[in-house]
């Protein structure tokens, strides 16, 4: 389904749609004809009533309008054709609407609603405001302009994402085998690289609903997806290539490769790209952490090690280990807690990964929440824009969801977050690199933050933070979003039952107001089979309670079926 300008010769079979819309709501044909003149579609309206219409196909299945000048304005029309009611099309077309109002500088838009129509209103952020004399149920959204990072990231435009993880991965060592199969799921997070995209380039075979369950909760429209395909591969097919720029549209990778520089047409030498990705590297962000934490009292930067072999390496944790210090052994490259462990007592040099390893000193986590991050970006210009600042879910050191939104971080941490996360962007727009970037920190004793690493590309709480942008554009207000990256499933489902399940949780969890997007649906078949979400809600309680609903009934699956 997507949404395009409605032609004028299509003006009769609008009217009759929104009249059949109308009539579904069980008035009798004498109050029909008292509205025809008020509901009648007419040619010559259609430019200035900013009129459009959802298409499947080539079937109509709704009409919507905006209508007025800025600033102030009104959503006049929104009908869907009944035999297409609850297939999300009129979430669409509001969130479409919306879009273009935002686009245009409205700040207001009133709506005269049908009485059986306001509840659907009222669920996506509409209040409800007095009108004299005004028999129809009158409401009005407040449009919050775009914040500047949304505006700097895609042009406020929508994008084609693509989910080239793994790739980026291998520019810094050969992943292994299941590092790989696992970059080809964390991609599915790639299709929130953007708050709304146009196109999706993923490196495997995703469920077919999935995209379309993901389009309604978010108001989407049509979403082209390519499967299957990693950067190269659809370098290798000049049809898929002149169809994605094409579209003229943004290219947001996870993460700057050769591949998707050409794709996009903003290549760059190999070295080129190697020195701006050099701060991807735990030992030159850990300098840079030296270099900018004296101007910064709220930041403490752990010691560091670089022993020359493994035996040394072992040597100098034994020793930390009889003084009672904890050792934070780690790569120099990995995602998402790879290469990263904890050791409190005597380790085998053999048992040390092989490569450059870093030691560091270990900081416990003593505050809340324990594990801050902080999400920037920087535009084409080199300027830093601040996203903002996520609670991280870590396990073991292994990164498993984020949490974004109003009290997620207490504001003091946030602050020395936000302050330092800038700085670094300087320092990485300074040595050229551009784009999506972040800086993970742990809170220590005294509410002091050690930055542990940056990432120079995009994360899992990018997802979060564009996911939540999205759902306050199209339901008001202010999200609380939370990522699941990993809820393990109490047994193994094939597709339609891995689907039918997520609908489940959608369904229940809008039973709580809360809101469920699947992000990862391709695990699900794995031997520890696992699923990805994103869960959002209005208040901490309600955020709290959808989680424990996924996590139990997902753990319950295993008592279902055995």
């Amino acid at each position: 389904m997507w949404i395009r300008d409605a032609r004028h010769d299509e003006a009769d079979a609008l009217t009759a749609l929104v009249l059949r819309s109308k009539a579904h709501w069980g008035y009798d044909d004498a109050f029909l004809a008292a509205c025809r003149e008020e509901l009648t579609v007419r040619s010559g309206e259609l430019q200035a009533r900013r009129i459009v219409v959802a298409e499947d196909g080539t079937v109509v299945l709704g009409v919507a309008s905006l209508e007025g000048e800025p600033p102030h304005g009104a959503l006049g029309l929104l009908f869907v054709e009944p035999s297409a009611f609850g297939r999300g099309i009129g979430r669409t077309m509001y969130a479409h609407v919306l879009d273009t109002a935002r686009d245009l500088g409205f700040k207001r838009l009133t709506i005269d609603s049908d009485p059986h129509a306001e509840p659907f209103y009222r669920a996506l952020g509409a209040r409800p405001v007095p009108a004299p004399e005004q028999e129809l149920p009158r409401l009005e959204v407040s449009l919050t302009p775009r914040p500047a990072w949304a505006q700097a990231w895609t042009d406020g435009r929508r994008a084609v994402h693509i989910g080239n993880v793994a790739e980026f991965q291998g520019q810094f060592g050969e992943p292994a085998e299941e590092a790989r199969r696992e970059a080809g799921h964390y991609a599915c997070l790639a299709a929130f690289a953007s708050p709304h995209p146009a196109a999706l380039v993923l490196p495997r075979s995703v469920p077919g609903e999935w995209i379309a369950m993901v389009a309604r909760q978010l108001g989407w429209g049509r979403v082209e997806v390519y499967e299957g395909l990693t950067g190269p591969d659809v370098l290798a097919r000049p049809a898929l290539v002149g169809r994605l720029r094409g579209l003229q549209l943004p290219f947001v990778p996870w993460g700057h490769t050769e591949a998707s520089g050409e794709l996009s047409g903003r290549e760059l030498p190999p070295d080129t790209l190697r020195d701006a990705l050099r701060y991807e590297s735990k030992r030159a962000s850990h300098a840079l952490f030296r270099q900018l934490a004296p101007g910064h009292p709220g930041i403490v930067v752990p010691d560091r090690w670089t022993p020359a072999t493994r035996r040394e390496a072992a040597r100098l944790i034994a020793a930390r280990a009889r003084a009672g210090a904890a050792t934070v052994v780690k790569t120099e490259h990995g995602a998402g807690g790879s290469g990263t462990r904890v050791v409190t007592g005597r380790v085998r040099a053999g048992s040390l990964p092989s490569g450059p390893l870093l030691l560091e000193e270990y900081v416990a986590g003593d505050g809340t929440p324990s594990d801050p991050t902080y999400d920037g970006l920087i535009d084409a210009r080199g300027q830093v824009h601040d996203v903002g600042v996520a609670a991280m879910d870590v396990e073991d050191t292994v990164y498993r969801g984020a949490t974004v939104g109003p009290g997620a971080v207490p504001d003091e941490l946030a602050g020395h977050a936000l302050r330092f996360g800038h700085a670094v962007g300087r320092e990485l727009a300074a040595s050229g690199y551009r784009g999506w970037y972040d800086v993970d920190f742990v809170t220590g004793p005294e509410g002091r933050l050690a930055p542990t690493e940056t990432n120079l590309r995009l994360t899992g709480p990018s997802a979060a933070f564009m996911v939540k942008l999205r759902l306050d554009g199209l339901r008001g207000g202010d999200h609380l979003v939370r990522s699941l990256d990993r809820v393990p499933l109490g047994a193994r489902l094939p597709d339609p039952e891995l689907i039918a399940f997520l609908r489940e949780l959608m369904e229940r969890c809008a039973g709580i107001d809360a809101i469920l997007v699947p992000s990862i649906p391709t695990a699900g078949y794995e031997p520890d089979p696992y699923v990805g979400v994103l869960i959002a809600a209005r208040t901490a309680d309600r955020l709290d309670a959808a989680d424990a609903l996924v996590r139990a009934a997902s753990h319950d699956l295993g008592r279902i079926f055995g």
